[in-house]
């Protein structure tokens, strides 16, 4: 019983990032590199961002499997229905929920694009301090740190520029509107330090709460 309410809050965390998610598209000032190439793909396909996610996150799941082989984890592969949960709900917050929404204030798309942002960090640290089922891109760039001299930030770090680098192509040969913009900036900045403060907070409860460090398979 104590492993599901575990596995239950790791759901639930992902279902409101997916929430927070799809109010950082919503208040469209620019999101983070990895999050911007959903809205690319949704922009030059037509693909919903929240479905580009799913097809992405999916990936990450069997780059950790190809290089992890026998090292693989069994309840990483939670990461698949997390990030399907993580794209529905994105997908039906930013095109049913708040489709009908508009808003001409850019201070009110910045502020809203915040607390986004904020949100996140929260339901992110929240995962990170029960120290369970990853998401897939952080398993996928620790599964490359086996087999690349390179250590996971620097991993992190690279994705993000190459997501970058891929957006800013897409967006130079198709004439789309860029992703990459203020609120990239702004999520770079804030997102880690916020993490390392909710964490801090979040971690004396998971503990007391008894929802820390699953069992593993």
């Amino acid at each position: 019983m104590r492993d599901v309410k575990r596995y239950l809050l790791v759901i639930f965390c992902f279902i409101m990032i997916g929430f927070g998610c799809a109010l950082t598209l919503k208040a469209a000032v620019g999101v983070g590199a990895w999050d911007a190439l959903g809205q690319t793909g949704y922009d030059l396909l037509g693909i919903k961002a929240g479905t580009v996610s799913m097809i992405l996150n999916c990936s990450c799941v069997l780059v950790q499997i190809i290089i992890l082989k026998k090292d693989f984890r069994p309840v990483q592969l939670l990461q698949i229905p997390c990030s399907i949960i993580f794209g529905y709900v994105t997908n039906f917050v930013l095109y049913d929920l708040l489709s009908a929404i508009t808003i001409n204030s850019y201070m009110l798309n910045v502020l809203l694009f915040v607390f986004g942002v904020c949100w996140n960090a929260f339901f992110v640290s929240t995962i990170m301090c029960i120290d369970a089922v990853t998401t897939a891109l952080e398993g996928a760039c620790a599964a490359l740190t086996k087999v690349l001299p390179f250590q996971f930030s620097i991993i992190r770090q690279a994705v993000d520029v190459i997501s970058i680098g891929v957006i800013l192509v897409v967006v130079l040969i198709f004439h789309i509107p860029s992703s990459i913009r203020e609120g990239t900036v702004i999520a770079t900045i804030i997102f880690g330090p916020l993490l390392g403060i909710f964490m801090r907070y979040i971690q004396p409860v998971v503990q007391k709460l008894d929802l820390h460090n699953f069992q593993q398979d």
